[in-house]
C-alpha cells in the first residue's frame, strides 16, 4: 500500500492482493450472507464494485464483517477473529449508533456509558495498531432528524461522535464525517430520502457513504 496526494489530501492507492475489511453494525451488514462472504447490499458492496470497475487490474479483496445490532463492546469482543487474524491492509469501522439507544428503540436496552464506549473503541484501535500495519478509516456515526424520537436522540449521539473524532486524531486515522455529510445532504432532499427511519440508509444513503469513502480513501470521485 502506498499514498498519493489528491487535491491536497493524502489518499490510499491499494496495491494488488490487498485486503480491505469493513466492520460495524447493521449499516455495514446491510443484509450480507454470512455463509458465503457476502458484502450485502449497502455501502461496502458499492465501494467494492466501484473500486473494481475503476481499477479492474488490481486484485483487491473486500471483506464485510458487519453484524446487525453490534455495539462497540461486541466489536471489541470479536476483533481478534474478525480483524487481526485476517491481517487486512485497510480497516474501515462504522460503529456507535446502537450505543446511544435506550429501551424502546430497535429492541435495545440501556445505552452505553460514554467512558465504556471510549475505552472499548480505544482497545480496538490499540490492538490494531500494535498487531497490524494497517491503514484505519473511522466513519462517524450519524443520525438524521426524521421523527421527534430521532431528534431527541441527538444529545446521546453528539458525545459518541466527539469520542470517534478524538480517537481518529489520536490514532492518525482517515476520518469520514458522515453526520455532517448527511446533514448537508438534507438541504437538497428530505432526511427520509437518505434514511427512512433516520438510522438505516436507503440505497441513496448507502451510495452517499460509498461516494465519500472512495473519494477520501482512494481518491475516486464520481
Amino acid at each position: 500500500m502506498f499514498l498519493s496526494r489528491n487535491s491536497g489530501e493524502m489518499t490510499l492507492l491499494l496495491p494488488d492482493n490487498a485486503t480491505v475489511l469493513f466492520h460495524g453494525d447493521s449499516i455495514t451488514d446491510a443484509g450480507r450472507n454470512q455463509e458465503n462472504e457476502g458484502l450485502g447490499t449497502g455501502y461496502a458492496m458499492m465501494e467494492s464494485a466501484w473500486f473494481s470497475a475503476v481499477h479492474p487490474k488490481r486484485n483487491v479483496r473486500f471483506i464485510n464483517r458487519g453484524v446487525e445490532g453490534y455495539r462497540v463492546r461486541d466489536l471489541r469482543d470479536c476483533w481478534s477473529k474478525d480483524c487481526l487474524e485476517l491481517k487486512p491492509e485497510v480497516v474501515s469501522i462504522l460503529i456507535g449508533i446502537n450505543d446511544i439507544f435506550r429501551k424502546g428503540f430497535f429492541g435495545l436496552r440501556q445505552s452505553t456509558a460514554i467512558e465504556s464506549f471510549e475505552n472499548d473503541y480505544r482497545e480496538i484501535l490499540e490492538s490494531t495498531r500494535n498487531t497490524l500495519n494497517s491503514r484505519i478509516i473511522l466513519l462517524e456515526p450519524f443520525l438524521l432528524h426524521v421523527t421527534k424520537a430521532t431528534i431527541k436522540l441527538r444529545k446521546n449521539l453528539d458525545p459518541i461522535r466527539e469520542v470517534v473524532s478524538d480517537l481518529s486524531r489520536e490514532f492518525k486515522t482517515l476520518y469520514i464525517p458522515l453526520d455532517k455529510i448527511f446533514a448537508e445532504s438534507t438541504q437538497t432532499k428530505e432526511p427520509s430520502f437518505w434514511a427512512q427511519d433516520g438510522v438505516h440508509p436507503t440505497l441513496a444513503g448507502h451510495a452517499l457513504i460509498a461516494h465519500h469513502w472512495l473519494k477520501t480513501v482512494c481518491g475516486i470521485n464520481f
